[in-house]
């Protein structure tokens, strides 16, 4: 016999005996799973255990998004937005593209939430800017904006237009009463 068939009879016996082994095995674990209560309590509480360990292992997750979320908030912040109008559009168009650019990478989806961020802090009506995200930004990205608009305190969405001296009309309608928008439809 040739060293060629004695490898193939041998790689074919291992292959049976494993296939053999696992058969056996499960044929051993229905059996026990059937007939043992003991055996189906210990697999209970070993699925409740897995699915507990799972759980607190989302939320850990969930908590570190949320502080990852907050520093680049705060950091976004103390960089500082610019000021003229000038500078505001050329920011804005700088960020809005980094932020397209970055949302087509899943991995990148904190970056590119920030720099929509970033676009919506600068933008004259933050209102009408989220409305074009809703319909153009991918779901996981928007889930992550509207935790930055959330912490962000000083973010007025409702706000389109501040009049002189300072005065929020948006407001000032909400205190007299006004609702705006309504038969506009």
């Amino acid at each position: 016999m040739s060293t060629t068939s004695r490898t193939a009879v041998v790689a074919t016996a291992t292959v049976a005996a494993v296939a053999a082994g696992v058969l056996a095995y499960a044929a051993y674990f229905d059996y026990r799973r059937r007939h043992s209560p003991e055996f189906r309590r210990q697999l209970r509480r070993s699925q409740r255990r897995q699915a507990r360990a799972e759980k607190d292992q989302a939320e850990a997750n969930l908590q570190a998004q949320r502080q990852a979320i907050r520093q680049a908030v705060d950091e976004a912040k103390e960089e500082g937005f610019p000021a003229s109008a000038e500078e505001k559009e050329a920011y804005f168009l700088e960020q809005v593209q980094a932020g397209e650019i970055m949302g087509a990478d899943p991995s990148k989806a904190l970056d590119a939430a920030l720099a929509f961020y970033k676009a919506l802090k600068v933008y004259p009506t933050p209102g009408d800017l989220i409305n074009i995200y809703d319909k153009t930004v991918s779901k996981p990205i928007l889930d992550i904006l509207a935790e930055m608009i959330a912490y962000d305190g000083s973010l007025r969405i409702g706000t389109s237009y501040t009049g002189p001296a300072g005065v929020d009309v948006a407001e000032l309608m909400r205190e007299m009463g006004a609702v705006p928008g309504v038969g506009l439809d």
